[in-house]
């Protein structure tokens, strides 16, 4: 059937002519199955080049469709890299900046925009999210499934209907930042006290990152349980109807609490420590990033091994219940006409550079995960080693969906999918505007290259090159107190050139300070 005798047929004019599958006299509208872990870096899965951690779900996705080796978060923090997914546009556009802007849902800007799900909703897909949201409520509230910013209670009334936390025993901490439940903490847990300590050495009010160690929940009770087995259950559910589902699991975001038997997996002992680990940082704008100096326990040694081993263990959970979700679209002859994403809001240092969390543009923090499986679309065992950002899923879905052409800052992905996009150097961007907190506001990286400055007129922190060739792990900042900076001259002014163009199509209120500032 050629797509103008689909078009009359149906009404459904947006669908591309690949977009959809004749069976019979049935037209079948294609499927989207979108999974996404929190915190999850770009080198957390064998098909990246992991060695100790086997994710064989997610390989299997990479075998079957295409991996993305160089897919960028728009912006390295949760809040802010949801709105942009969902969106397509970048933190300006949306004015979602920050996490207190997803939670308390008071940005204007984004109420307009529509998320790719809510196109799909209106052009007559089911469409239910299970797990974390941590984006603007607005654009919650039309999944089947009701307003998603209530996950987090939604999965504490079934710990205590189902598994109530047992008494704390000799030695263990409770986690009071999320799950209530016991813990044994390892030596890299804030509160951790070694024999001989009167008490822990914590003077902070407690935070999920200062958790580590090994929960006593049992496995059926774990938030990634408790998550894959709703998606199981949806696409029960949802079968028989064109449908949109998203996965969104919690971890391996901190709490860093891994359960068993995945917590036995990795040995401590034999985990590696990063390249970085001892980086001074005396020429990066990211010396005083995530309260880095103040927290000496994430560059020894020996405490990071117990932060990467349990990290290993809560990706590895959420790898199994990937190959249930999988194995249950093939169950149910949903496979070849479902687009599956997988990807990650935003990266982990885990003990890079001597830190913590995200929040930088640091490749362990910005650069994430990226697999796509589309049967008879997507061509199996794909590479695309093309510098990406999350803004293009937007485009991207409603390209392979058929759902037409929409309002975002980014474009189609497919272009690099079927080998088509352009011969000029591919670039990403990604920012974050917290103001006078963080000392770069914006990024952009092509695949050699990575330039990193400030917008806010008000900061006095140096911007950064980096040849990733040369120096992957991004410890020879190029400019800055580089006396040989001059000699990169033409590189940074390339560099924001490009960056500049992105900046004047997105309209982007910062141009002429990323166009004017001094960066040598």
């Amino acid at each position: 059937m050629k797509r103008r005798e689909f078009i009359k047929k149906t009404g459904f004019a947006g669908v591309s002519a690949f977009a959809f599958k004749v069976v019979g006299k049935t037209i079948q509208r294609p499927n989207l199955l979108f999974i996404m872990t929190d915190q999850q870096r770009w080198d957390a899965m064998s098909c990246a080049g992991n060695t100790i951690l086997q994710t064989l779900n997610l390989d299997r996705l990479a075998q079957e469709g295409v991996r993305f080796g160089l897919c960028n978060s728009q912006c390295p923090v949760c809040g802010p890299a949801r709105a942009s997914m969902l969106t397509g546009c970048c933190i300006e556009t949306t004015q979602c900046r920050t996490n207190m802007d997803a939670l308390l849902d008071h940005v204007e800007a984004v109420r307009p925009l529509k998320t790719y799900d809510e196109i799909l909703i209106d052009s007559g897909y089911n469409a239910e999210y299970y797990g974390k949201w941590h984006a603007p409520n607005e654009h919650s509230t039309r999944y089947r499934n009701g307003n998603r910013h209530e996950w987090t209670q939604e999965y504490l009334r079934f710990l205590q209907q189902n598994y109530p936390a047992p008494p704390m025993k000799a030695g263990q901490l409770v986690d009071s930042t999320w799950s209530r439940y016991p813990y044994t903490p390892n030596p890299l847990d804030a509160r951790y006290a070694a024999p001989g300590d009167p008490e822990s050495k914590l003077t902070r009010p407690l935070a999920q990152p200062d958790c580590h160690g090994i929960s006593e929940m049992p496995l059926e009770g774990s938030a990634t349980a408790f998550q894959g087995q709703q998606t199981l259950d949806a696409l029960d559910r949802l079968n028989g109807a064109p449908f949109s589902l998203t996965c969104s699991f919690h971890f391996p975001h901190s709490p860093i609490l891994p359960v068993h038997p995945y917590a036995d997996l990795f040995d401590p002992k034999e985990m590696p420590i990063p390249v970085s680990l001892h980086d001074p940082m005396t020429n990066n704008p990211y010396i005083d990033a995530n309260g880095r100096r103040g927290m000496p326990e994430y560059s020894d040694p020996n405490k990071i091994k117990y932060m990467i081993s349990n990290y290993y263990a809560l990706v590895k959970e959420v790898d199994d219940w990937i190959g249930k979700i999988l194995n249950k679209l093939d169950d149910l002859g949903l496979t070849e006409n479902t687009l599956v994403i997988f990807t990650s809001d935003h990266g982990e240092m885990l003990g890079a550079h001597g830190m913590r969390e995200k929040n930088v543009f640091l490749e362990e923090s910005v650069r994430v995960p990226l697999l796509m499986r589309f049967p008879g679309r997507i061509k199996p065992r794909s590479v695309v080693s093309a510098s990406v950002s999350h803004i293009d899923l937007f485009a991207t879905i409603n390209d392979y969906m058929g759902s037409g052409t929409h309002f975002s800052n980014g474009e189609s992905l497919r272009r690099y999918i079927e080998g088509e996009a352009s011969k000029a150097d591919p670039f990403a961007v990604a920012e974050w505007h917290w103001p006078n907190l963080n000392p770069a506001n914006i990024m952009i990286r092509t695949a050699e290259w990575k330039l990193m400055m400030p917008y806010d007129p008000a900061s006095k922190s140096p911007a950064a090159l980096f040849n990733l060739k040369d120096d992957p792990y991004e410890m020879t900042n190029l400019i800055g107190s580089n006396p040989q900076r001059s000699s990169y001259e033409q590189q940074v002014e390339s560099l924001r050139a490009q960056l500049v163009s992105w900046c004047e199509r997105v309209n982007h209120p910062y141009t002429d300070h990323v166009k004017n500032r001094p960066l040598l």
